[in-house]
């Protein structure tokens, strides 16, 4: 998978800061009013805003807004938005969120990409979501096949040699065991 035991279980961490990070300088912004979809669609125009709102996030948050809203209040809550991030901590992400993080450029395409191309492979338990243990434990499970493989492909190119012998070596030891025929 040539997944880096970090990367993978980073963007779950680093998923759930910037959505944390985001949603907090948004309600910095409208402390009467709240984290409405309006309000987000406002911060993301403002220009003022251009170096401190993140706003690959920000889309996130407005493009999820009814999801995140479980209230239907019309505003996503401190409480709604820990909620998520919760479950997102503890039960991982889903392949449209993931899909969604791809798109928004918050992140590596290319690690997400991988993620998604193994998530089933990743997801052991199968309900729907990787989590940071999924991906470390599929990484580690990667890594270790990875080296079992070239062990293998060592052991056998090694075995072969001595079967047919080396073409590269003048050395008497690197001839093939069917070469005795041919020695004086």
């Amino acid at each position: 998978m040539a997944l880096s035991p970090s990367a993978g279980t980073s963007i779950i961490n680093n998923f759930n800061s910037g959505l944390s990070n985001t949603y907090a300088y948004l309600a910095s912004l409208y402390p009467k009013d709240g984290v409405t979809s309006k309000n987000i669609i406002a911060a993301q125009k403002d220009n003022t805003n251009y170096l401190t709102l993140n706003q690959p996030f920000a889309a996130y948050l407005q493009n999820n807004f009814a999801n995140l809203d479980k209230d239907k209040d019309g505003k996503i809550s401190a409480k709604e938005m820990e909620k998520f991030t919760q479950t997102l901590s503890t039960a991982g992400v889903t392949r449209n969120e993931l899909s969604q993080l791809a798109a928004s450029g918050a992140f590596s395409s290319a690690t997400i990409n991988k993620i998604l191309e193994h998530f089933d492979d990743i997801d052991k338990n199968h309900d729907g979501r990787v989590s940071n243990a999924e991906i470390a434990a599929y990484t580690y499970d990667s890594k270790k096949q990875e080296k079992l493989d070239e062990a293998n492909y060592r052991k056998a190119t090694s075995d072969m040699s001595v079967f047919y012998g080396s073409e590269s070596s003048s050395d008497v030891d690197s001839y093939s065991i069917l070469s005795y025929k041919y020695k004086d």
